[in-house]
């Protein structure tokens, strides 16, 4: 629908149009000076000295009008700078505004996007910190902040050492809390669900922030780490069917992913953590009810999921190295050391992601998926076959899952129902080259949280 135009934009382009015109009538109708064209004879009776003398006169007008003219364009240009500028104002204050799209607004006031560690007595957090310095592309739009529980000296002077590079605070609650008899050994994630809890709140309502990732002490990120947070950011603020953006994927070790994929994403109704992306909004919706222990699990419950889901790579841009923790080496042997990092950089912000919205993602996937010829694990482990793929291996309860995940190689737990990296209850991977989809039978409608 047409606008109606401001009575300040009519008159700007009123005075603009006029004076164009006034300012041609008058260079056209400009008096020459003496020896002038006008007196063609008089230039012909003249010896060559003042025909010389009279060429040089007329150049010099010619150049003088030229560079009055060029001078009056210029003010020109910019007297039609503050009309659009002034035009500009008048639309935003209007009953209707011009929807910008988002992609331009992203490049016009980029959003600033927080990095938040979370650490405690680890002086190792020193690798962290280096690799996200090193490969941050801006300290204004990617500011660090350090949050630090246990009080631990050595590791808060590792911090320290940093300066200005970030922001270094503390949670100032270091006492012990009350637990039952029965999770006295799990004191240690009920000072880590705290600490979460205070930290966020620091981010979000102290430093008024609207986004951020958050990073453990012991992880190191990819060169593409901030790139692909960058890239998401906007399909996280606009599609409600996502809650999260991880780097992380589960069953991302080496051989299990492919090398030649480095830019393809995927959704998962698994919440992964370990490097993660999540907004105020989504804050101010589970805060009232945050956990006093476990967290993560919390997270992964059908009441805080709803149904949402995250993005994750098909390449992890974040790998651990802390073995010792609360969770005493918890699957690092056997998995997560031999978690792959991304090398290659991927130009995600250059790239088309539309394909990750929900419905055009799940037209795709369900094609893909159940389009795949069904096989045996054994006939997978045999290698006799050819192609590479995708076939589909598909399971029907908790118990036929977790055997043909650990044959295969990827993670056979279930939390709420829910596989790690799994979409719609498939678990996407290669094997031996070949891809392969663990997947439930064709029409799954729901998780079953009692699978666990």
């Amino acid at each position: 629908m047409l606008r109606k135009r401001s009575p300040l934009f009519i008159c700007g382009a009123f005075i603009f149009v006029a004076w164009n015109v006034i300012l041609i009538f008058v260079l056209m109708r400009r008096p020459t000076t003496q020896g002038s064209l006008d007196s063609p004879d008089e230039l012909g009776n003249t010896g060559d000295r003042a025909r010389g003398g009279q060429f040089g006169n007329i150049m010099n007008e010619v150049m003088l009008v030229a560079n009055a003219f060029e001078a009056e364009i210029e003010s020109q240009k910019k007297i039609l700078l503050q009309i659009q500028s002034h035009w500009s104002v008048w639309e935003n204050k209007g009953d209707v505004t011009a929807a910008k799209p988002k992609s331009q607004a992203e490049h016009s006031a980029p959003v600033v996007i927080p990095i938040l560690v979370i650490a405690c007595n680890r002086v190792t957090v020193k690798r962290c910190l280096d690799k996200l310095i090193e490969h941050r592309p801006s300290a204004e739009l990617y500011p660090i902040i350090v949050s630090q529980d246990c009080g631990h000296v050595e590791t808060s002077d590792v911090i320290a050492s940093y300066g200005s590079h970030l922001t270094h605070i503390k949670q100032p609650d270091l006492s012990d809390i009350p637990v039952p008899p029965q999770h006295k050994k799990f004191q240690g994630y009920y000072k880590i669900s705290r600490h979460y809890r205070w930290a966020f709140n620091q981010v979000f309502n102290t430093f008024s922030y609207s986004t951020v990732v958050v990073v453990e002490d012991d992880l190191e990120v990819a060169p593409d780490f901030f790139e692909y947070f960058r890239a998401l950011h906007p399909i996280l603020k606009s599609d409600p069917t996502l809650w999260c953006v991880s780097a992380w994927n589960d069953n991302g070790r080496e051989g299990f992913v492919d090398p030649g994929k480095a830019s393809l994403l995927y959704r998962t109704d698994f919440f992964p953590g370990l490097g993660w992306m999540f907004t105020k909004d989504l804050w101010a919706e589970i805060e009232p009810k945050w956990p006093a222990s476990f967290w993560d699990d919390w997270m992964r419950h059908p009441d805080q999921r709803r149904d949402r889901s995250c993005i994750r790579p098909e390449i992890s841009r974040t790998l651990t190295f802390g073995r010792k923790g609360v969770s005493l080496g918890q699957f690092y042997d056997k998995y997560l050391r031999f978690i792959k990092l991304n090398t290659e950089f991927v130009p995600f912000t250059k790239m088309d992601l539309s394909y990750l919205e929900k419905k055009q993602y799940d037209e795709s996937f369900e094609k893909e998926v159940y389009g795949a010829p069904v096989v045996t694990v054994e006939d997978l482990q045999s290698g006799k076959l050819s192609g590479s793929g995708p076939f589909r291996v598909q399971y029907s309860s908790p118990d036929s899952f977790k055997t043909m995940a650990r044959n295969l190689g990827v993670m056979d737990d279930l939390k709420s129902g829910v596989p790690r990296a799994g979409y719609r209850g498939v678990v996407s991977f290669l094997l031996r080259g070949k891809r392969v989809y663990l997947a439930p039978p064709a029409g799954w409608s729901q998780y079953d949280p009692s699978w666990s």
